[in-house]
């Protein structure tokens, strides 16, 4: 067999030859002969200049997306490839295939790609909006009691480990505090046992308390200390936290945030283990503020339980002048970042706790 052709016709285009299975690298240029393609190598001193021979049906094209080379597989497996898109697009055209994919005819027609684009934010905005609500109430009732438990004691590990040390109170105020405690989650959803308190020196956090899902709920010296004598504040507060346990805003908090997490997967790919991470870490999103509905409940269910017990039941409403005055804190945002707005909830607070008086009744005689 003749080592060339008697004469070379016009090449279609330059590349990179590839044997079948194998990632050696032959340079060379891609021919068209009689309606065949033909591969002939570049490099000097091979005897036998044709690499690969197959007709035009036989052989796959890949389609462009934009400038990702060109690959032409042979019947043999062996595989052609090459940059030169726009030289193997002219041909293609010039045999009447010469129509792009649907991916780069996006790319390269601009309105087309900004009209996806904003198709895409539409259908995202319009899922976080309506259907991510539904999907995460849905998610709160079937969610097994095992989540949170799991979701509280990593939390409450992990912080033990980093940020937390263990209280300095006595044990003689822990247990005072302890005691009223229970007689207000006597009155909470699920009873007092339930409801799990823990002290703990709170550390660069300071002040501060949190409920994790599963009813545990951490009070820490700082807050304690900062209250003074006033202890009716003190439960109040974790009042305020046994509605956040009661009203599961921490599952929502966790099942948005994946939902979200979801959302960017949807449009952007793989991001990775983000929404493992979520998942398998989840509590360390209770650090993360509340919505302003959600404290608001909580705030209406402390002075709700504070009054069962028998306790005063405005008594929150003086941790948000403490707020005020002692860390000066007169904004919409609280100087603790699970509890946001100061003010206005104060007042909140005032008005909820008036109202329930003045429906209370009074027994007879």
């Amino acid at each position: 067999m003749d080592s060339t052709l008697a004469s070379d016709p016009e090449a279609i285009a330059t590349g990179i030859w590839h044997p079948p299975h194998s990632s050696r690298e032959v340079r060379a240029r891609l021919l068209d002969v009689g309606g065949s393609f033909i591969v002939l190598s570049d490099e000097e001193g091979d005897e036998d200049r044709r690499l690969a021979w197959g007709i035009r049906s036989d052989i796959e094209i890949s389609p462009r997306v934009g400038s990702i080379p060109r690959r032409i597989v042979f019947g043999n497996q062996s595989v052609f490839e090459t940059r030169d898109n726009e030289a193997v697009d002219a041909y293609l055209r010039s045999r009447g295939e010469g129509r792009s994919s649907f991916i780069h005819g996006l790319e390269i027609v601009r309105p087309r790609l900004i009209a996806f684009a904003l198709a895409t934010v539409v259908l995202a905005s319009i899922i976080y909006r309506y259907a991510l609500p539904i999907l995460v109430e849905l998610a709160v009732v079937v969610t097994p009691p095992v989540v949170p438990e799991m979701m509280s004691a990593g939390t409450l590990t992990t912080l033990d480990r980093v940020t937390f040390h263990p209280s300095k109170l006595s044990e003689a105020r822990q247990t005072e505090i302890r005691d009223d405690f229970t007689k207000l989650a006597t009155n909470a959803e699920g009873g007092a046992g339930r409801y799990h308190l823990n002290f703990r020196d709170g550390g660069l956090i300071g002040a501060n308390a949190f409920a994790l899902p599963d009813g545990n709920l951490v009070l820490t010296d700082q807050l304690v200390e900062l209250a003074g004598g006033d202890q009716e504040m003190v439960i109040a507060v974790l009042g305020h936290e046994i509605g956040h346990v009661e009203y599961k805003h921490s599952l929502r908090q966790l099942y948005r945030a994946a939902g979200v997490a979801g959302l960017v997967l949807l449009i952007a790919g793989d991001v990775g283990s983000g929404v493992q991470d979520i998942l398998t870490q989840g509590g360390g999103l209770l650090a993360l503020s509340y919505s302003r509905e959600a404290e608001a409940q909580a705030d209406r269910r402390s002075v709700e339980l504070m009054q069962a017990a028998g306790k005063d039941p405005a008594a929150l409403s003086r941790f948000f002048d403490i707020l005020e005055t002692k860390l000066d804190d007169h904004s919409s945002t609280s100087m603790l970042s699970t509890h946001p707005g100061t003010p206005e909830r104060r007042q909140a607070i005032l008005d909820y706790a008036k109202e329930l008086k003045e429906k209370q009744v009074v027994p007879s005689g």
